[in-house]
């Protein structure tokens, strides 16, 4: 049985990037670092992949998605794109979290037995998640409690817009370089997921508006 093509996108931090991958095979990878203009710039990005990939959208199996954390607007560009595009072609739509894609790319690049994914979000807080032989969901702390988790960890290796500040903190070098999820990774994850329910965006902060109070 071939493998099934997928077609990736991220839009949750820094960055845009779509993929399509068969397998171990990348057919085609576009991606560009950007702090606004993700809407604009995806839908482009896509076409210019299946064509680099010589594919006809009918020709993929699978759809996938970063579900966030991040950006409010980043993480919904790109969950509403491909949200239309389930509809629009039927295929089926995987969800996985940025900070998986991110940890699981530092894990085989580096052979650590687990990798963290640690992004700077502001206030004195991280997002943080690991993957591994330990496992650590994806979620807020403060700098310090991240610190305080990641220090117990062997052989692990940081990732992400935090992790040289962590990796200073508790006193460990390896560090593998990404500022944002890379849609190549995202198809890999994806295709050890089974599709299910729509994926919906991942908050694991509430947004900054506020509703004002009623009088």
């Amino acid at each position: 049985m071939s493998d099934p093509i997928i077609l990736a996108v991220d839009t949750c931090f820094g960055a845009c990037s779509a993929a399509v991958v068969a397998g171990e095979r990348v057919l085609a990878h576009r991606a560009e670092a950007m702090e606004r203009g993700h809407a604009e710039a995806l839908a482009p990005m896509v076409e210019t992949a299946m064509r680099d990939a010589g594919l006809s959208f009918a020709g993929l199996d699978r759809l996938a998605v970063t579900t966030g954390p991040g950006s409010f607007t980043g993480q919904r560009v790109g969950l509403a794109f491909m949200r239309g595009l389930r509809i629009a072609l039927g295929k089926p739509l995987v969800g996985v979290t940025s900070l998986a894609a991110m940890a699981e790319r530092a894990r085989l690049e580096s052979g650590s037995a687990v990798a963290a994914a640690v992004h700077d979000a502001r206030r004195g807080e991280v997002y943080l998640e690991a993957v591994g032989i330990t496992t650590i969901p994806a979620q807020v702390l403060s700098f310090e409690h991240a610190a305080i988790l990641l220090r117990q960890i062997p052989d692990l290796v940081l990732t992400g817009t935090a992790a040289v500040r962590l990796a200073h903190e508790i006193g460990m070098t390896r560090i593998v370089e990404a500022n944002a999820p890379d849609a190549v990774w995202v198809a890999r994850l994806a295709m050890e997921v089974e599709p299910s329910v729509t994926p919906r965006p991942l908050y694991l902060r509430a947004p900054d508006a506020k509703l004002p109070a009623a009088r």
